[in-house]
């Protein structure tokens, strides 16, 4: 298991969501990136040193540091959408090999590179930017019936890494709730919702989404 890339983005218009920006536009770098925890969403950091978002109310901060897609479901995409796919081009920090990212259980925890740790938090939703970025109609309910949708990290332990690091699993949660599963429960299959409350390790404001949902069944 080891990173691809490191890709850090390129901000550009976003004429899909209207706020001015985005960096979406995520290309891989050459030599050492630092990762550090960029503290409470809000102001746009995130993990990795010279990138950043910019709707700042839905992206970014504690449990957003970094995104990780594995470079097997992009070539999954690829082949379906019948069209090349770059490292970086879901928008993902970390492009891996040999990681099964959507397998990953919510609350596992990696180190990358001789440092760096970090703590699978919660599944990527899809939003009208990244279907504009990808110029797919209907893009984004294809991607939530895949139900492949990357790893949103927390940083436990600072560190710098770089395009080649080995990843390894070095804790996994007592749980049964993998990156897909908290995907599906989020999106297409509300009936899974009562598997995420006691979830620690998922953000507060998507247990929150559970409990609500769930109250009285």
């Amino acid at each position: 298991m080891k990173l691809l890339s490191v890709n850090i983005g390129h901000p550009r218009p976003n004429p899909w969501k209207g706020i001015g920006s985005t960096g979406i536009d995520k290309r891989p770098v050459a030599g050492p990136v630092a990762v550090t925890a960029p503290g409470p969403r809000g102001t746009g950091a995130v993990g990795l040193a010279g990138d950043r978002v910019y709707d700042v109310d839905h992206h970014g901060g504690t449990d957003q540091a970094v995104y990780a897609y594995a470079r097997e479901d992009l070539d999954a995409w690829q082949d379906e959408l019948g069209r090349p796919l770059a490292n970086g081009v879901f928008g993902e920090n970390l492009t891996t090999l040999g990681l099964d990212v959507n397998g990953a259980l919510i609350g596992e925890r990696w180190r990358i590179g001789p440092d760096l740790v970090l703590e699978v938090s919660c599944p990527r939703v899809p939003c009208s930017t990244f279907q504009g970025w990808l110029e797919r109609e209907g893009w984004i309910k294809r991607f939530m019936r895949a139900a492949l949708p990357g790893a949103y990290l927390r940083v436990v332990v600072p560190g710098e890494i770089r395009a080649g690091d080995p990843v390894a699993v070095v804790r996994r949660p007592d749980h049964t709730v993998t990156v897909a599963l908290a995907f599906r429960a989020l999106t297409l299959e509300p009936d899974l919702l009562t598997l995420l409350v006691a979830v620690e390790a998922l953000p507060e404001e998507d247990r929150e989404i559970a409990r609500k949902r769930t109250a009285g069944r």
